[in-house]
């Protein structure tokens, strides 16, 4: 998980390719798991706590919410 620099597009561009990181360096291109926060604090807290996670506490989440892995980024906006 990780919180996307603001951009004027609304979307993050991180599926582009476009921002240098981890999905970048890795050639990730599909958002299967989203946490909407109106408050960037508890969003940074919550991402640095999943990091610390084992994969699969991250798999368990994401199949909770997203069983079938269908790419969410189209529905940010």
């Amino acid at each position: 998980m990780s919180v996307p620099p603001a951009t004027s597009g609304g979307a993050p561009t991180a599926p582009d390719g476009l921002i240098a990181g981890f999905t970048k360096r890795y050639g990730l291109k599909r958002l299967v798991y989203v946490e909407p926060y109106d408050d960037i604090g508890p969003a940074l807290q919550r991402e640095a706590n999943m990091k610390h996670w084992p994969r699969t506490w991250k798999v368990r989440l994401i199949l909770g919410q997203n069983p079938d892995w269908t790419d969410l980024y189209d529905t940010l906006n």
